[in-house]
């Protein structure tokens, strides 16, 4: 059982930890430190695209992880526990900016050479600008989700 709950922990550690590092070290360290705001973001565009892959393989430990602690602890597994549903709609965020938006703004990217130069009316740059709005968006909810999980998690390990 220990072990199901270093599993648990480790994942959330990993995934909230994770989107901690990157929102408040990585990107505003790249967009300080780098020569232009083409390299930044592609810097910070790649780290985000593999913090989605960490993100998605911590969620299935956790998943995995806390229905076989519900289980082996109370007999049932659980499923549509409050942790595990709010797990499942961090996973499903977490797919949405990887497969949607991310792609949309790489593809974005791709046709642009430098944001910095294109008015920030132009089509493009718009689009882009509110791609990356509703990018920020989904990460800071799947930040105050985890932050949840976490604490319901702690609280169902203290009722043991």
């Amino acid at each position: 059982m220990s072990f199901l709950r270093f599993l648990m922990l480790l994942s959330m550690v990993v995934w909230v930890g994770g989107l901690v590092f990157f929102a408040f070290v990585l990107a505003p360290t790249a967009f300080q430190v780098l020569p232009n705001t083409h390299l930044a973001g592609n810097v910070v565009g790649r780290a985000l695209g593999k913090l989605h892959w960490l993100a998605i393989f911590s969620g299935i430990v956790f998943l995995i992880s806390s229905v076989l602690y519900s289980r082996v602890t109370q007999g049932s597994p659980h499923v549509f526990a409050a942790r595990h549903v709010l797990i499942v709609v961090m996973l499903a965020l977490t797919l949405l900016s990887q497969y949607w938006i991310i792609s949309r703004m790489d593809k974005l990217r791709a046709t642009i050479s430098d944001f910095a130069a294109v008015p920030l009316n132009d089509p493009i740059r718009m689009q882009f600008d509110a791609l990356h709005a509703w990018s920020t968006r989904v990460e800071g909810a799947v930040l105050i989700l985890g932050l949840v999980a976490i604490y319901l998690t702690a609280n169902a390990f203290g009722k043991r």
